[in-house]
């Protein structure tokens, strides 16, 4: 809804469309409480909303021609019988326009995910503050001035031109994997709010796959990686909260129907010359989604790594490439690997070193955990690690 009326009215009435939508939804929560779902409650919405809109320009009107009549302003026409078109097919066209809007290039790339988890995704400031674990007035200056970058750089709604889909498509599918990592790696404990990311992800990156121009080789491979990744979302966490480590979850769990869905676009994905980070990610993922440990898993898992290496080294990638190492070529291998990489007082670049010193060097091992659970950031995280100190102390004592 927010899209539909920003695309007819433009960017600058952007904070109007969320201010209608926001009363839209408290009405009918007023009214369907006291007098029941009405018999098309889509339609009930629209109407409203619409009913809204034109009280506020008529409301605009008033104050400009009778109250303050030397103040000259362009007011977008909107007459009573206009229909506003809410059907689905225009509903998502808007929804693409504003995603592109949304990742202009200048607006920055925090202020970007927030504006899209807003404006595209309907969560509210506090859930936003809390998947940043941030504080909503912080939530609130990221939007304020990603609105007004909208307004000052006359950014429009007009869908971009080939040539401009290209320029910033790299820019939306990235702002699309930050959404879903927001949901899938957050440290806030509100596990619905984590899935209800992930699937926000998922459903704007499935809309791309709608429209030609952005239905390419690496949107394709975006949405595989995050099919893969969300269908072992229900066996991730214990009942508590707590994390559970991929080698420990329950495979039953998983998400087969995801699963299936995730190899069916990594099979799009592989069409054309494009070769991107995701294709590598959603390659990764897919092993990752057969439980068995097999010298073919590992070994496609460790070229993938390989490869992403050569496209974006970071430390994260190295770190992670370790432990295929380890299971490719051994603990000693691994270890010379992995003691060199700059990620002191990384929790996770910890408990790797203390799983490869596992079985090796007790002591060194303890040492490790201990120091991951210290720069820990979540009490669930600390949990789990405790745990892994606890199972060392018992193969200690066996």
């Amino acid at each position: 809804m927010v899209a539909v009326i920003g695309n007819r009215f433009g960017l600058e009435y952007l904070d109007v469309a969320e201010d209608i939508v926001s009363d839209t939804f408290l009405k009918a929560a007023e009214t369907w409480a006291a007098r029941g779902l009405p018999p098309n409650p889509e339609a009930w919405l629209y109407a409203v909303a619409k009913q809204k809109m034109l009280y506020h320009l008529r409301r605009n009107k008033i104050l400009r021609d009778k109250v303050l009549p030397h103040i000259a302003a362009f007011q977008p026409a909107m007459t009573e019988n206009e229909e506003m078109d809410f059907s689905g097919a225009h509903i998502q066209d808007s929804q693409l326009r504003m995603m592109f809007a949304v990742c202009d290039p200048a607006i920055a790339s925090e202020a970007q995910i927030a504006l899209a988890l807003r404006v595209l995704a309907g969560f509210g400031i506090e859930e936003i503050a809390e998947a940043f674990l941030t504080s909503k007035e912080t939530i609130n200056k990221r939007l304020y001035r990603a609105r007004e970058k909208l307004r000052r750089e006359k950014i429009s709604l007009e869908m971009p031109s080939e040539r401009q889909i290209a320029e910033r498509v790299e820019s939306v599918l990235r702002i699309l994997y930050l959404m879903f990592n927001e949901g899938y790696y957050s440290a806030t404990q509100n596990e619905i709010l984590r899935k209800d990311f992930c699937l926000e992800a998922m459903r704007l990156a499935t809309l791309l796959t709608t429209y030609k121009l952005t239905d390419l080789p690496e949107t394709n491979a975006l949405l595989a990686l995050m099919c893969f990744h969300a269908s072992r979302f229900g066996a991730r966490y214990t009942q508590e909260g707590g994390y559970i480590l991929y080698d420990d979850q329950n495979e039953s769990l998983w998400d087969q129907d995801l699963i299936r869905r995730g190899t069916w676009f990594l099979d799009r994905s592989a069409t054309g010359k494009a070769f991107s980070s995701y294709h590598l990610e959603a390659g990764i993922a897919f092993w990752h989604s057969r439980k068995e440990d097999t010298p073919e898993k590992w070994e496609n898992i460790l070229r993938y790594y390989d490869l992403l290496l050569q496209i974006n080294e970071t430390p994260a990638v190295r770190l992670n490439r370790a432990y295929a190492l380890f299971k490719v070529k051994g603990r000693e291998k691994a270890l010379q690997e992995a003691e060199q990489l700059p990620l002191t007082g990384n929790p996770f670049y910890h408990m790797l070193l203390g799983e490869l010193y596992r079985g090796e060097d007790h002591s060194a091992a303890e040492r490790e955990f201990s120091l991951a659970r210290a720069f820990a950031r979540t009490e669930a995280d600390r949990l789990m690690i405790g745990k892994k100190i606890d199972a060392l102390h018992k193969d200690s004592k066996n």
